[in-house]
């Protein structure tokens, strides 16, 4: 510790015996302020911060981005709220190294990094004034900051130049940025980011749409968004235009493919805007490509949503992904969950927006094909999870854990089936009514379960018939929840028979099928196949080198399970080169199963965890490692 940090540390020691001398006094003053005055902000176990007292509503940010030290070096002015004229703001950080922090008049002021608490990184708390207005921090990252994927040219597509992207959800803005970092605080933000000169960069911010000569771009977000929404992205990317409001960064190699698969975005957003009642309110909607290593499908960071290359398929059959991104930015982004514990009331509401875009869309039978596959990934969750865990409950207690352990299919499609229960019980009408008055009534504020329920009772009274709190507070699934049915899948289940009657597949009824279908196909084939079958099966659709990760990783359980060793080279160059967390773990469980199996996945995760985003890591070393 240098002579001017222990300087630092002396004055705020004074500081906090001053602080502990006035202490009654200051809690006789605080006394006579009423919640009104201070704030209504949900108690956040996942965060530091106090805004009941002091809340932050504006960032301004200059970085710039080291790629050879794998850092961020910068400063971030914290512009907030004194509610209750105190004298310390309260901050989340993790990892962060903070060399000096200013008050709003220039001078320096003591701050103080509490002890590290597991998930949560250490509490910055700063000395202010009851006048203060805004705090600067100077500070770098860790390279080994959890939100920051740092990318050689080697890992990604264009194999040329290096990549550096952002995962912010749920807690990990804080290692990147200090700010209050809880999904019930909103503040608007600009930012400076510099990069080298070859690369360029955009934020989920007003994004420039050209490459730069000087490196240097400046960003805007005018709304109010939480800091889990924050993301930054740099690399060899160039941006195409597909409609007036929409269009598409990524890598050039990706590009021209990227346009393809996402043709549609216009139209999605206009089926949106008339499901919701509400014009969408970020001013564009753009997706950016990513290379292979983001543990995602998706990320709805406003504005930019960035996506996994995973869905470019070729017949733009797993857009739905984008729907659901770009639902969120009325169901999360504008309408958000005040804590991680009502994670539910933001994917949920996704999940069933997300249908009713793809329905508007593509028909009906294209949402009956995605509400049975749910369906059947919340039977899945449910079975392992087992019936009467406490996270089958929709709203959740994840204190002391992280946020990350709610991200499940009770949250996804619990709560979609919840809310299509709801519509059923008060018909499509009236419950689109409901929906409209919701997004608009709490635009740009959160929402936690307790108050999600006494709207709902107030709204639309009759809606209590079907159980609600049984729904959100019980764990497993009510047996009022209708197991959807679809047409389409119908036909596959008659093609399974045929193929199990004469172990022919029939090319004519598949020609046509989407994803999905050879999902439920893959799926639903019987459990008594042997490692012949499948080579039988492999001989005639080629399975093993489908360019469709959904269908290969479906295919690839089967293979892990019959000990179809033929797969296995494709099976460890997927799990090498693909980092999204949906495939990766069922792959991983699979091969764990089995001794040999379990030296298997040993060996590829040891090769491949470099590859991985921490998002990845952080789940999988704890089953594997």
């Amino acid at each position: 510790m240098n002579m001017k940090k222990n300087a630092m540390f002396i004055w705020y020691g004074v500081w906090l015996l001053v602080l502990t001398t006035c202490q009654s006094e200051q809690k006789s003053e605080k006394k006579t302020m009423n919640n009104e005055n201070l704030g209504a902000y949900a108690k956040d176990v996942h965060s530091f911060a106090r805004p009941q007292e002091v809340v932050m509503n504006h960032l301004d940010l200059d970085l710039q981005v080291d790629f050879d030290k794998k850092i961020l070096v910068g400063k971030a002015t914290i512009h907030f709220e004194n509610k209750a004229q105190g004298d310390t703001i309260v901050l989340d950080t993790q990892g962060l190294t903070i060399e000096k922090v200013l008050l709003d008049n220039g001078k320096e002021t003591p701050f103080w990094l509490g002890e590290k608490v597991k998930y949560l990184g250490s509490a910055l708390k700063i000395k202010i004034s009851p006048e203060s207005k805004a705090v600067t921090i100077h500070y770098r990252t860790s390279p080994q900051a959890e939100a920051l994927q740092w990318l050689t040219p080697q890992q990604t597509a264009g194999k040329q130049k290096p990549f550096l992207f952002t995962q912010s959800q749920a807690i990990l803005a804080r290692s990147w940025v200090p700010c209050q970092d809880s999904p019930g605080i909103r503040f608007t933000y600009t930012a400076k980011v510099q990069v080298p000169k070859d690369l360029m960069a955009v934020m989920s911010a007003e994004n420039p749409q050209q490459r730069n000569e000087k490196g240097i771009y400046e960003y805007k977000m005018p709304q109010p968004i939480p800091a889990y929404l924050l993301a930054l992205a740099v690399g060899d990317i160039q941006f195409e235009k597909i409609g007036e409001r929409s269009g598409v960064y990524a890598e050039p190699v990706t590009l021209k493919k990227a346009v393809y698969e996402f043709a549609d975005l216009e139209k999605m957003l206009e089926a949106a805007e008339k499901i919701s009642g509400i014009k969408y309110p970020w001013g564009r909607y753009d997706v950016i490509v990513l290379p292979p290593s983001f543990p995602f499908g998706g990320m709805e960071n406003p504005r930019i949503t960035f996506a996994t290359p995973t869905i470019l398929v070729g017949d733009r059959s797993l857009t739905s992904l984008i729907a659901h991104e770009l639902a969120h930015s009325w169901s999360g982004n504008l309408v958000t969950n005040a804590t991680w514990n009502d994670i539910w009331l933001n994917e949920g509401f996704t999940v069933y927006f997300e249908r009713r875009i793809m329905e508007a869309l593509y028909g009906k039978s294209y949402f009956d094909m995605l509400s049975v596959l749910g369906y059947e990934d919340l039977q899945k969750t449910l079975q392992e999870l087992g019936e009467n865990n406490e996270d089958t409950k929709l709203k959740l207690n994840l204190k002391d854990r992280n946020p990350d352990e709610g991200v499940t299919e009770i949250a996804y499609e619990k709560g979609n089936f919840f809310l299509l229960t709801l519509e059923n019980q008060v018909g499509r009408e009236k419950f689109d009514a409901f929906l409209s008055n919701y997004f608009k009534e709490f635009s740009f504020k959160t929402m936690d379960t307790e108050r999600f329920v006494k709207y709902l009772k107030e709204k639309l009274p009759e809606a209590e018939k079907i159980g609600i709190e049984q729904w959100i507070y019980e764990k497993g699934l009510p047996k009022n929840c209708q197991k959807p049915v679809s047409e389409r899948f119908v036909k596959v289940a008659q093609t399974i028979q045929k193929y199990i009657e004469n172990q022919e597949i029939d090319k004519q009824a598949t020609q046509n099928w989407s994803s999905h279908e050879w999902l439920f196909f893959l799926r639903n084939l019987p459990k008594n196949l042997t490692k012949e079958d499948l080579t039988k099966l492999d001989q005639q659709l080629n399975f093993t080198n489908s360019s469709n990760s959904e269908i290969l990783t479906a295919w690839f359980e089967l293979a892990i399970e019959k000990e179809y060793e033929k797969a296995y080279p494709q099976l460890a160059n997927f799990l090498q080169n693909v980092g999204r967390r949906k495939f990766l773990m069922p792959l991983y469980k699979a091969l764990l199963k089995t001794e040999k199996g379990k030296q298997m996945a040993k060996e590829i995760y040891q090769k491949a965890r470099p590859n991985y985003h921490f998002v990845a890591v952080n789940s999988l070393d704890a089953i594997i490692q």
